[in-house]
This record gives structure tokens, sequence and C-alpha cells, in this order.
């Protein structure tokens, strides 16, 4: 389970978790998931285009979901930009359609793409998937302060001259190489997943930022090691684990997050019994 080709995988994998777990925090909290949705679907058809003229799938994902991200903040209103997304993932799947349609790999092409194929990492492309997740850690933390402010306050970010447009670019463009490194690894729908469910989760179990994006990143980790094991173990698709997986940490932190409300809810008296407890004795 941990030679060979298996670590690559885990080491891939790894990778992706880590800047999924950072990335989505900032997709949920400034309200991006249908981009995060679009953008992952969308690129694959650059991936497609680049295997059809023969070069490298990754320069082909790079090229699409950039300027999918660039498009999408271009036509996008401010805090709006649901239709721009839904025009952007039209185009950009029906480019893939296409794409995939003028080449013999059909079948085998549109699942690795779409589903992901963490076990065909060659160590080869680890490399530059690494170089990817590095550049797109460190452009978060670059602009963490007036990410977060334009997040949670654009107005008050506006301003303190912090542009609204200019960090909404930026971030889309964070999430567009993000994409650019996750989906040959776990595919254009299982990124989604790791994008939304962990740092939905960790949201639920803590308000603190930096805890959040800590928990999130080690959420993400537990639910790819977690799916390559048991996919290892039991000869079923990792996808089948991730998407599950996931569902099942974000189920686990609003039943967190409902016990909370309702224990802070509850009017607590003298000795830490409620008071319908005090009334009942």
């Amino acid at each position: 389970m941990f030679s060979g080709l298996m670590l690559t995988a885990w080491e891939s994998a790894s990778i992706v978790a880590v800047v999924a777990g950072v990335v989505g925090f900032f997709i949920g909290l400034r309200g991006s998931a249908f981009a995060a949705h679009a953008l992952p679907n969308g690129a694959f058809a650059g991936a497609a285009g680049a295997s059809l003229i023969g070069v490298d799938a990754i320069a082909g994902l790079a090229v699409f979901s950039i300027l999918g991200a660039l498009t999408i903040a271009a036509l996008g209103r401010r805090a709006r930009h649901d239709v721009a997304t839904a025009l952007v993932i039209v185009v950009m799947l029906g480019l893939g359609s296409l794409f995939l349609s003028m080449t013999t790999e059909y079948a085998p092409e549109i699942f690795s793409l779409l589903f992901g194929e963490v076990l065909g990492v060659s160590s080869s492309e680890l490399i530059p998937i690494a170089i990817i997740g590095v550049v797109c850690i460190a452009a978060m933390f670059l602009v963490y302060r007036p990410l977060m402010l334009s997040s949670v306050m654009p107005d008050v970010a506006e301003a303190r001259g912090v542009g609204s447009t200019r960090m909404e670019v930026i971030f889309l463009v964070i999430v567009a190489l993000t994409t650019t490194m996750a989906v040959p690894v776990v595919g254009a729908l299982l990124i989604f997943s790791l994008l939304i469910s962990p740092a939905a989760a960790a949201r639920s179990f803590t308000n603190r930022p930096f805890t959040a994006m800590g928990l999130s990143v080690l959420i993400a980790l537990g639910t790819v090691w977690s799916a390559i094991a048991l996919a290892y173990l039991s000869n079923l698709p990792i996808g089948f684990f991730v998407g599950s997986i996931g569902a099942g940490t974000y189920a686990a932190g609003r039943l967190w997050a409902g016990w909370k409300r309702n224990r802070a809810s509850t009017p607590r008296v003298a000795g830490g019994r409620s008071r319908a407890q005090v009334q009942i004795s």
C-alpha cells in the first residue's frame, strides 16, 4: 500500500488535500461554491484539447481554468457571478465535448478527467502538481488580510482601498490554479467535494479563521487518505469514498453546530442544571 505507484498516489493526493483545505475555506466564506464547481468541470475541456493536439494535459487545464476564472470575473456583477459562471461552464463543457468527440480515446479520457486517476499519477506529474500547490498556498497567505477583509466586510474593504474586483480576480485565479493541479489527481467532479465539504465542516466546529483552515486541511487529508486505503482494500472506486466521506464530515459538522445551538439556547441556573430540570425536581 505504501510502495511504488501507491506512494505517488499518497503524495499527490496529500498535496491536493492541503491546497483544497486552505482554498476551500475562502470559497465557503465568499459564497463562491458555484464558481468552484464550474471551473473544474469546465477546465477538463482544456485537458481534452491538450490531449488532442499532443501537449501536456496540465498545460491545457491551466489555460482553460485561468481563462474561465478571468471570464467569470470580467462578466460578473458586484457580488453576483452566477449568470457569468453558468455561461462559462456551458461553453467550456461544450468545447470539452467537441474535443473528446475528435479523439479515439473518448471513454478512458472522460473518465479520468471527470473522476480522476489518483493511482495513475506518475512521478513526472508529481513535480508540477507540487509546484502549483506551493504557488497556491503562498498566494493565499500573501493576500490573506485583504482577501479576508473583502470577504467579510466588502464595504469596509473598499473604503480602505481594497478593490473587491481585484480581490475577486486574484481569488478566482487561485481557484483556477487549484483546479489545474487537482483535476489530474481526483478529477473535475471530486475536487468540488474536497473544496467544499472539509471547509464547511470545519466552519461548523470553529469560528476562528486560522483554526478553521487548519481543521479543514486535516479533514481533507483524512478524507483522501481514508479513501485511498478503503479503495485499496475493497477494490472499489476511490471517488465513491471521497464523496461519501466528504458528505459524512459535513453532516457531522452540521450535527455538532446544531447541538451547540441547542445547548446555548437552554437557560441555565446555579449548579449547571437547566431551568426545566430545576422545575421538575
